[in-house]
């Protein structure tokens, strides 16, 4: 992979994503203090900046071939994705199953869940919470799944206000849902006694966190089918930084309660295009955060996904065989349980991740589509 393909604002944003969503689920083993908190209680954020960030780069990959009047393979990209997704989450879902004493929590939902990508939307999250991080993996598989058939369905007559249509929609319904679900249950189980409906109902299913996903979609359509428009918008790069970290700012005063009414009502599409904006920031080396590389971030961005499937599991392992002597460390535990992770993360990189990807770039159809060099930043 040549360096100049990368975009060094997207692989930053990549590290910020899988650091801040480490430092989230340190809950796993204590948490890493009150030094952490204040940061590590919003890093669930980090998943949403990812929904925005493949929003934008898969649905541009999806975009590109019709917008110049091509047909789609649906086959191509189904097979692309199969190779990206598939081989390193199977083989962590194997360890989860053959070892027990792998897994940060004792339960775990069913096998079959997790092969066809419906755990988000039946857990019993009480009692079945190892592997539950996968929630997102689910998601993101059945954005692949049905983006792709409405995108070509669109195209078939395209026009502007149907995009903007269907945007408008899907933000209504999310809100729509998640605040009659989130009425629903308080009237029934405001303490949340009975079971965790918050996670379950909300936080976890589908339909209710494509705000993230529809943002960055909303970027592929304005990069992909207005080009020059989007030329001209990237000399506001760094005004598109600033208004995103304010736009975060309020989404952070939103999820103050983050269970609350307001957060789930519309926390979510404002935390959305606040994301959207710095994804805008990075997408290019014309502003702050793109025109520099900076050392380590591209290789922390190429093993985040497999870092993502471990870290849980990782942070357990440390606890049980070292937890003792890591208590009260501080920094000294933040560093150990980090390490290990990273290194989980990295070994599943290069063992199964990687060479996964390379027999992708060998194949007939990826050589003649692509090239046998793939852009850095595409997923």
């Amino acid at each position: 992979m040549k360096p100049s393909d990368r975009l060094p604002g997207l692989d930053l944003l990549r590290v910020i994503a899988i650091l801040w969503v480490m430092l989230f689920h340190s809950f796993v083993v204590g948490g890493l203090g009150p030094s952490w908190s204040w940061l590590s209680r919003f890093g669930w954020m980090g998943v949403d900046l990812f929904f925005v960030l493949s929003g934008f780069l898969i649905g541009a990959q999806v975009l590109k071939p019709l917008a110049r009047g091509e047909r789609l393979s649906f086959a191509d990209f189904y097979l692309r994705r199969a190779f990206r997704i598939l081989p390193a989450y199977w083989a962590v879902l194997l360890v989860y199953l053959l070892w027990p004493a792998f897994r940060e929590s004792p339960g775990m939902e069913s096998w079959w869940k997790f092969v066809i990508f419906t755990m988000n939307l039946s857990i019993d999250y009480g009692q079945n919470s190892a592997f539950s991080h996968a929630w997102s993996l689910c998601v993101e598989e059945h954005f692949y799944w049905l983006f792709p058939l409405l995108a070509v369905w669109l195209f078939r007559r395209p026009a502007s206000w149907k995009f903007v249509l269907l945007s408008v929609f899907l933000f209504a319904m999310g809100i729509a849902l998640r605040t009659n679900s989130w009425l629903h249950n308080m009237a029934l189980d405001p303490n949340m006694t009975a079971r965790n409906w918050f996670v379950e109902d909300i936080y976890y299913p589908t339909w209710n966190r494509l705000d993230g996903l529809l943002c960055g979609v909303a970027l592929a359509v304005w990069k992909t089918l207005r080009p020059l428009h989007w030329a001209k918008a990237r000399r506001y790069a760094n005004a598109s930084l600033i208004a995103g970290l304010a736009v975060m700012a309020l989404s952070f005063w939103l999820f103050a309660n983050r269970t609350g009414l307001m957060a789930n009502a519309i926390g979510w599409p404002v935390l959305s295009i606040g994301l959207a904006l710095l994804v805008f920031a990075g997408a290019g080396r014309d502003g702050l955060i793109g025109s520099k590389t900076l050392p380590g971030a591209g290789w922390l961005a190429a093993i985040s996904y497999s870092l993502y499937l471990v870290h849980k599991a990782m942070y357990h392992v440390v606890q049980f065989n070292w937890g003792e002597h890591l208590q009260h460390q501080g920094w000294i535990a933040f560093v150990i349980y980090g390490a290990a992770a990273i290194a989980a993360g990295a070994a599943l990189h290069y063992a199964i991740e990687r060479p996964f990807l390379r027999w992708r770039e060998r194949l007939p159809f990826y050589a003649l589509r692509y090239g046998t060099v793939p852009s850095a930043n595409r997923s």
